[in-house]
């Protein structure tokens, strides 16, 4: 998402490469090319100009420092109004009610069944019992579709096939939490249209019924400026509290997250990209313009390491690499812990400088299945000591692994040069450079 606005964005930029001071010249000739990035963006008309109007604001007359070109000064100004445009702060979830009650609402096709679930996966792992209701009695499929999600994510559902009350089986779902523990109900609705008056009369009388702490508006990125006018018209009726953004992994212009907090004021508290379970993140304002101008995001994709870390297992693996054991097992192992992180291109763009680069470049998540393959090809023994692999058992496992021989071999010289600098890493620890000063 966002790679067609990025470049245009970095060709604006361009335009005041090589001036020593920002002109008012130069910055129309910019922010005339930025509003037409936004606009390109299905951002309307009137938030891209008024976004490029603060630009010119805050950069006609600035001195460029010595230190910093004029692009870089107008990345900074542009940066910072992206955040503002974004809503400048992360927005966190109300969850001070016994049972909190979380309300999903939403048009058809957006993606808030699956967000429900991912939603429940995300609070489960917080330390939360959620309960996912389904009260969407009109698709066929989607009461079926969430009791999958749940057992997928051994989370309870609350259904009432026989029910076609959605107000009944939200009442229903509230005391069943309260009766068996659990302290968040997320309540999937059906999709519907904003001109279903219907529909939307509906949805308040769910609304009302239970007095939801949250309500959260679902938008499907792909749709664009038609997503902002239905939102404004959602608000009208529901007063939700935030809007989740779901599909920001396809082929979207962005028009839906630039322009949708100047729109209904209320801010995006979630991102959802792909089918996974925990494709689920935080919006962070800061985090998604740094994303937009090719910035990277170290900070989201460090916290996701972590969500996969386990100490005991690093630090088995930390003494198996200070004796020189490392070995194929363990590479299997810390290639699954990558792939558990998310998609390897979005994580790939999450590093400053490298989105850029990959942005053009297929990168599918199979991309380890040849490797995994090659790997579970050998025998335990095989794996514990990689020096036993001479060409005939080379030939055996491309054979089993449905590739060929180069590919074997190019597989254990990449992991024999890998395992060099690994020794010549604890070469380097062992004689007290990779120490820190004591300080004395």
């Amino acid at each position: 998402m966002f790679e067609n606005l990025q470049s245009k964005l970095d060709k604006a930029f361009k335009t005041l490469k090589g001036h020593g001071k920002i002109s008012e010249i130069n910055v129309a000739e910019t922010v005339k090319e930025i509003r037409r990035a936004l606009i390109d963006a299905d951002v309307s008309y009137k938030i891209a100009k008024d976004f490029t109007a603060e630009v010119k604001d805050k950069a006609l007359g600035q001195n460029v420092l010595t230190s910093i070109s004029p692009g870089q000064l107008m990345t900074k100004i542009v940066h910072d109004e992206l955040v503002h445009l974004f809503g400048s702060t992360t927005s966190e979830l109300n969850l001070k009610g016994s049972p909190t009650i979380i309300l999903i609402a939403g048009l058809q096709g957006s993606g808030k069944t699956t967000f429900s679930g991912k939603l429940a996966k995300y609070l489960l792992s917080k330390g939360r019992s959620p309960l996912l209701v389904a009260g969407d009695v009109y698709r066929p499929a989607a009461i079926n579709q969430l009791q999958v999600l749940g057992e997928q994510i051994d989370i309870p559902v609350f259904a009432e096939l026989d029910n076609k009350s959605p107000v009944d089986i939200a009442r229903k779902a509230v005391l069943f939490a309260k009766n068996t523990s659990r302290n968040v109900v997320i309540i999937d609705t059906a999709g519907r249209l904003s001109i279903d008056e219907a529909m939307m009369r509906e949805i308040r009388q769910v609304k009302d019924a239970v007095n939801p702490h949250e309500i959260l508006f679902v938008v499907d990125s792909m749709t664009g400026q038609d997503a902002v006018n239905t939102a404004k018209a959602f608000n009208d009726v529901l007063n939700f509290d935030g809007v989740v953004l779901t599909k920001l992994d396809g082929d979207t212009r962005g028009g839906a997250a630039l322009s949708i907090k100047s729109v209904v004021d209320k801010p995006i508290k979630f991102v959802s990209n792909g089918e996974r379970m925990d494709a689920i993140s935080i919006f962070h304002p800061d985090r998604m313009a740094n994303r937009i101008l090719g910035m990277g995001d170290i900070v989201s994709l460090v916290e996701k390491a972590q969500e996969n870390y386990n100490e005991a297992e690093a630090e088995r693996l930390q003494r198996k690499i200070n004796k020189n054991e490392f070995n194929f097992d363990d590479f299997l192992k810390q290639l699954q812990q990558i792939k558990k992180m998310g998609n390897l291109k979005d994580l790939m763009g999450m590093i400053p400088g490298v989105g850029k680069a990959v942005k053009d470049i297929d990168i599918s998540d199979d991309s380890f299945k040849t490797i995994e393959a090659i790997i579970q090809s050998m025998t335990p023994k095989e794996r514990e000591k990689p020096e036993l692999l001479n060409g005939s058992r080379r030939k055996r496992i491309a054979i089993g692994s449905g590739t060929s021989v180069a590919e074997v071999n190019k597989l254990v010289k990449q992991f024999d040069d890998m395992r060099k600098m690994m020794k010549s890493f604890n070469k380097v620890k062992s004689m007290g450079f990779g120490k820190l000063p004591s300080g004395k």
